[in-house]
């Protein structure tokens, strides 16, 4: 008897067995499609390329091969595993981030564009001070991966930096981080809760702390909910918690002309401008939104002497 191939319709850990790399990434994308995944075509190309070690060009160039049975094994795995609930990023155990691909643990969060709307007002600032190549002092409060520093030091080429977390895994995490981009020697990583164990003076301060409303967690994407860190995404009653005790710890550390530039959740960069101003802060200007014109980064300068 020839070989038997089991159905190619997602049934059982063959369903990938006898597909070329083509063929196989079809069927990948319409199982994630028919799981209502919004991303299904993104996606399979980034669980096949991963599954093969191919890029985009390679992928295109090996698509008439035919998978060997381990890579169809994995394949199903991968996609199990989405189908689950699992986001990309943490099946793949990475993530890109201003340009740069950063590793992830379960004790961080996976960084998200908009975030990067935090770097992208911190830069803008600086640069208007025309303090770019300065030998800025930058701390990134509950940095996880260490994303938004390391994107900071990326662009800041005399900058040096220190990212605090409460988590001992997490700063393993983003000191592996600087280390694989070349930014070790610019970052620092330190054990504690947010500015608590800080006592320099800082030129720039960022933050992505928690802020999802205890009660909305539940309402969460799977990916989010059940893949996230709790502790990095629930911000108390009303989400504001750690800005009220980040903001105070932040605006004590802040250098003269010093900027602090937080990530502000749907609705909230009314209050965290607020609690900036009781913190004896002045606007840097008004809320930068993301590219959804969701309001998303907040900051506040202490001003000079």
């Amino acid at each position: 008897m020839g070989p038997c191939f089991r159905r190619h319709d997602g049934e059982g850990v063959g369903a990938f067995v006898g597909l070329n790399v083509e063929t196989a990434r079809r069927a990948l994308a319409a199982r994630l499609k028919s799981a209502a995944i919004d991303s299904s075509e993104l996606d399979a190309r980034m669980l096949l390329g991963a599954t093969l070690g191919l890029d985009l060009t390679g992928m295109i160039t090996a698509a008439g091969r035919t998978l060997t049975e381990s890579e169809a094994a994995k394949l199903e795995s991968f996609a199990r595993r989405r189908l689950a609930g699992e986001p990309v990023a943490r099946i793949l155990g990475q993530k890109e981030f201003w340009g740069l691909p950063l590793k992830l643990s379960a004790a961080t969060l996976v960084p998200r564009p908009d975030t990067e709307t935090v770097v992208e007002f911190a830069l803008d600032i600086v640069r208007a001070d025309g303090a770019l190549r300065k030998p800025l002092r930058i701390a990134d409060l509950g940095t996880g991966t260490g994303a938004i520093l390391l994107a900071l030091l990326s662009e800041l080429p005399s900058a040096t930096g220190i990212g605090t977390d409460i988590s001992t895994d997490a700063l393993q995490t983003a000191r592996d981080n600087a280390l694989a981009l070349g930014l070790g020697e610019r970052a620092t990583f330190i054990a504690c809760d947010y500015a608590s164990g800080l006592t320099d003076r800082f030129d720039l301060i960022v933050s992505n702390p928690p802020y999802i409303p205890s009660a909305d967690i539940a309402d969460l994407a799977i990916e989010v909910r059940e893949h996230d860190p709790l502790a990095a995404l629930d911000g108390g009653d009303d989400g504001l918690n750690t800005y009220r005790a980040l903001i105070p710890q932040a605006a004590g550390l802040l250098a003269p002309g010093g900027a602090l530039v937080v990530e502000s959740g749907i609705g909230q960069s009314g209050a965290i401008e607020a609690l900036m101003t009781a913190a004896g802060l002045v606007s840097a200007g008004p809320p930068r939104a993301d590219l959804a014109g969701i309001p998303r980064a907040v900051a506040g300068r202490k001003m000079p002497r």
